[in-house]
């Protein structure tokens, strides 16, 4: 908006005001005089321009970005904690049983007991909210000394933690309200349901999927694959806790809503390249899969068909690359066609 307006085109104007008897040459004292008032207006301008862009939801970020999708009712997803289960033994790899609220670090990561299981099997979460509670090491030391217990250890991921939700998925979901029809509980309202909950990064609803009065919701995470199971329980929870057409969820009377993870559909890839000089196999087959990966991620539940050009142009896009040959793409060479509510991700890559 205010592009135009740089220090040199306010310099001279200051000094078009100045009369043509003043020297005005740069290094006069008038010179000096206006110039650094004209830096000042320019950073100016640019706060003027910054600040207008944050007023509206395309342009924004942060916390601007959050007070101007306020008014659709999308609020940002907070960061959630990680839960785990964990073991816990005695030297004979006896079952230990250990106070609930206990706590046990593994690396810099704190984790609490808050659940039992079964004997010897406790729900621990990460004191830290985030994806960082995500990350594996296995082994646990206790905090405070429990007696009787040996060995201790993270067992299965069950619930992800997840970062505080991105401007982009904010804005995404806040999209999805604005201009699609969302209401009367139609399609669009199941999946807008379903992307409220924290892991979901995008839903697809199935209407009539098992006959009148049947609605399926399928489900993926942010990074484009199936979520955890606890992730598509806390959705079902949430829209349709009974499934019994009662109306005791979200989902309106009538409907039996059915919460599923997407059907992952690994594509493998071979692919015979030329490699320029200094560079190797392990190398480009890193940057095929990331290629890959990021191609994948654009199709999920938006486009249903993965083409074989596109990944060939992505293994051409990679510098080291000079030429390729026998490309094979799930054992073929055609364009692979996704069923509805199953994704396409990355399966094994093989570069010779």
């Amino acid at each position: 908006m205010y592009e135009q307006e740089t220090f040199e085109v306010i310099l001279n104007r200051m000094l078009d005001k100045v009369p043509d008897g003043v020297d005005k040459r740069e290094g006069s004292i008038i010179y000096d005089a206006l110039a650094p008032a004209a830096v000042e207006m320019a950073q100016m301008y640019i706060e003027l321009d910054v600040n207008a862009n944050l007023k509206f939801a395309d342009t924004a970020s942060g916390e601007y970005l959050d007070r101007a999708v306020a008014w659709s009712g999308i609020t940002r997803k907070a960061p959630t904690k990680a839960r785990w289960s964990a073991s816990f033994q005695d030297q004979d790899g006896k079952p230990v049983e250990i106070p609930l609220a206990s706590r046990f670090s593994t690396g810099e990561r704190v984790y609490q007991a808050v659940e039992r299981i079964t004997a010897g099997q406790f729900l621990l979460e990460s004191e830290i909210a985030g994806a960082e509670g995500n990350e594996y090491t296995g082994t646990l030391l206790p905090i405070d000394y429990i007696a009787g217990l040996t060995t201790a250890g993270l067992t299965k991921l069950l619930v992800p933690g997840e970062d505080e939700e991105t401007d982009q998925a904010l804005y995404d979901r806040y999209q999805d309200k604005v201009s699609r029809p969302i209401t009367s509980a139609n399609k669009y309202q199941y999946e807008l349901w379903a992307r409220e909950n924290s892991g979901v990064g995008k839903a697809k609803a199935f209407p009539l999927w098992n006959g009148p009065g049947t609605v399926k919701v399928s489900l993926l995470n942010n990074e484009m694959h199936a979520p955890a199971e606890g992730v598509i329980e806390a959705v079902q929870q949430y829209i349709d806790p009974t499934q019994d057409g009662m109306g005791k969820g979200a989902a309106p009377i009538g409907p039996v809503v059915t919460v599923v993870g997407a059907e992952e559909v690994p594509i493998d890839i071979e692919v015979q390249v030329t490699l320029a000089s200094g560079s190797t196999y392990e190398g480009v087959k890193s940057l095929i899969e990331t290629g890959v990966t990021a191609y994948l991620k654009e199709l999920a539940f938006a486009d249903p068909l993965v083409r074989w050009t596109r990944i060939a142009n992505v293994i051409l896009d990679i510098p080291p690359v000079i030429d390729y040959s026998n490309l094979l793409v799930n054992g073929g060479m055609s364009n692979l066609e996704i069923a509805p509510g199953a994704v396409a991700v990355l399966g094994t890559v093989r570069v010779t």
